[in-house]
């Protein structure tokens, strides 16, 4: 895992980047607020129904929740949630079976277009997989003697003539294997649904740690000290970064604090805390300078051209708009690749960033330094999108799709099944999370999703830091585009049943700040 700051104490940090006295009431607040109307009580107790767990407090507060609760059993609302949930970074084109997935011709046949084949539809490019082998054989919790099971799945999906995406085979594990069967559409619809538990299962330990936590919060972090300690406060480049390092530090310290590590949240969760120190240590060795790229991650999984996929659509324009940006800034400020090359402090910036961030590793394809102005534009472009779009895919609507428990469960108490035709409603809810369990998920989710009173939208600037006028007004040509892309925005979504707001600029906090 990357590097961290050795403070435990938040009011350590100097003034100018910790959180506002405000901000600190607020969240003290909210915090308690929560606590109190959850009322958690530390009991094994299992729910026994789910319209049970729907009398739990705050979700009919948000629209999405709504939806969530509607349609967490429909195949076309799990499908979507690959391309437009809270973690649109696993799904990728599949033109070649997995050698370790038992999927066959005649098992999926009976889910594709009429007269088609699984060869057919890979061919064309309508066949796409999630795969979590991240998680495979990861250390989990143990319970009265017994570890929890986090199986890492493989789920084989399929964009329909009518353009939804789709499960259409489950594999809960990485080895075929009688223990890891296959699941179908066909199945039993409690069988069907218990196998989209376990893939949902894993998708909320990928999306907290490997995504969330390690690639827009830690990393995030080692971009804000690099900043303060190389940059002076009047180098351009210093000016231009600090606003989207606002509060980053402060918000991880407590993070470290309260929501993981041993005896911390999060450590109840199936992986308690060994496993996501180790989750952590893998998310980083398979996150690239690519992957942090909008273009480049999308083509490289191919994804350009599945439908209705409007996290890739929206954040392209997003990073085309602040790529023009930091081209225009950069680029005024160094006339040529020379003055590039020739800027210590830069240098030292970036290398701290390549060691301290991704540990000196060469195949990450993180610069060590920068020899001209188009290479250190793209940098500064990922930097910033990281700690501002990125972290907004994850943390915007943390509680509307993880806040539904059996939508994102931490814990489920029973193995993957063996057998087909055993599985029940019963069963289900004796599998997910106790009522202790679930409340802890969803107080870590709803406030993770706080919005506070001192909320900075991307590309808004409160402190001025720049006097050139050129430089200012290449600001507000920045401000006019992020306003465009909003209304476009939320032109679109007057025509979607479910709205996609997560790349608006207007809901994007400057820095990551919770």
């Amino acid at each position: 895992m990357s590097y961290i700051v050795n403070i435990k104490d938040p009011s350590a940090l100097p003034a100018g980047i910790r959180f506002s006295f405000s901000r600190i009431a607020q969240y003290s607040h909210y915090l308690e607020k929560l606590s109190n109307e959850l009322k958690l009580t530390n009991v094994k107790e299992h729910w026994t129904s789910f319209e049970e767990m729907k009398r739990m407090p705050w979700f009919r507060e948000l629209p999405i929740s709504e939806y969530v609760l509607a349609h967490w059993k429909d195949d076309d609302f799990f499908g979507y949630q690959f391309l437009n949930g809270n973690n649109p970074f696993v799904i990728q084109r599949c033109t070649k079976l997995p050698s370790n997935l038992a999927v066959t011709e005649e098992m999926v046949k009976p889910f594709l277009a009429k007269g088609s084949s699984l060869t057919t539809e890979m061919k064309s490019g309508n066949i796409f997989i999630s795969d979590y082998k991240i998680l495979d054989g990861l250390p989990t919790k143990v319970i009265d003697g017994k570890p929890l099971a986090l199986p890492a799945p493989l789920c084989l999906l399929y964009i329909n003539p009518e353009k939804k995406l789709l499960p259409i085979a489950i594999q809960l594990g990485q080895r075929e294997s009688k223990e890891s069967l296959v699941f179908l559409p066909s199945d039993m619809d409690t069988d069907w649904l218990l196998a989209k538990l376990f893939v949902r299962h894993a998708e909320f330990h990928y999306a907290a740690i490997a995504t969330h936590l390690q690639v827009t919060h830690l990393i995030p972090e080692v971009f804000t000290v690099s900043t303060l300690r190389n940059f002076p406060t009047i180098h351009p480049l210093h000016k231009l970064l600090i606003p989207h390092h606002r509060n980053t530090l402060h918000i991880n310290i407590l993070a470290r604090a309260r929501l993981y590590g041993s005896g911390k949240i999060l450590a109840n969760s199936s992986l308690g805390a060994e496993g996501q120190i180790e989750l952590l240590r893998r998310g980083l060795s398979q996150t690239t300078y690519a992957s942090l790229c909008v273009p480049e991650d999308i083509a490289s999984r191919g994804l350009q051209s599945i439908p209705n996929f409007y996290y890739r659509d929206d954040a392209l324009r997003l990073w085309n708009i602040i790529n023009r940006f930091v081209t225009a800034v950069v680029s005024y400020y160094y006339p040529s690749d020379r003055d590039v090359s020739a800027d210590s402090e830069l240098q030292e910036w970036v290398n701290e960033i390549f060691h301290y961030a991704f540990l000196g590793k060469r195949s990450s394809g993180i610069p060590s330094s920068f020899q001209s102005v188009e290479k250190l534009v793209r940098f500064i472009t990922a930097v910033i999108f990281t700690s501002t779009a990125r972290h907004s895919v994850g943390n915007l609507e943390q509680f509307s799709y993880f806040g539904w428990i059996p939508n994102g469960p931490a814990v489920l108490h029973q193995p993957p099944p063996t057998t087909k035709g055993q599985s029940s409603i019963e069963a289900i809810l004796r599998t997910l999370p106790t009522k202790y369990e679930g409340g802890l998920s969803m107080l870590l989710v709803r406030q993770l999703s706080m919005k506070f009173d001192d909320f900075v939208p991307l590309g808004n600037y409160p402190e001025q830091r720049f006097e050139e006028p050129a430089v200012l007004q290449m600001i507000r040509d920045f401000q006019a585009e992020l306003s465009s892309l909003s209304v476009a925005i939320a032109k679109r979504n007057l025509e979607l049943e479910l709205p996609y707001d997560k790349m608006n600029p207007d809901v994007i906090e400057n820095s990551v700040s919770i």
